[in-house]
């Protein structure tokens, strides 16, 4: 029997860090160098105007990896690490840090 997989959808209502992914719901805005709230990234990723890890999307997504069970347990999916690197490697291009 094969299991279905979750497939990473990004609801139009709803904004996404433009680096992480990350829904921006509640209090997880990241701050404008002037410390106003950033609209496009999550506090995780970009304070003060800048990001808070230097590095390239392969290593931002080998990073969050890390939090596949919390993704998981959040849309009651019940994907592997590789399934849900998978899905990161399809959404991240799409994101504004990571467009080319």
């Amino acid at each position: 029997m094969h299991r279905q997989k979750q497939i990473t959808v990004m609801k139009k209502d709803i904004k996404y860090c433009q680096s992480c992914g990350m829904p921006l719901v509640g209090d997880v805005h990241g701050t404008n160098a002037d410390g106003s709230e950033s609209e496009e990234y999550c506090t995780y990723c970009y304070r003060g105007g800048k990001f808070m890890i230097d590095c390239t999307m392969e290593e931002m997504i080998d990073h969050c990896s890390q939090y596949y069970g919390a993704y998981n347990e959040i849309s009651h999916a019940n994907l592997t690490r590789d399934e849900f690197v998978a899905q990161m490697r399809e959404l991240f291009p799409q994101l504004k840090r990571w467009r080319k």
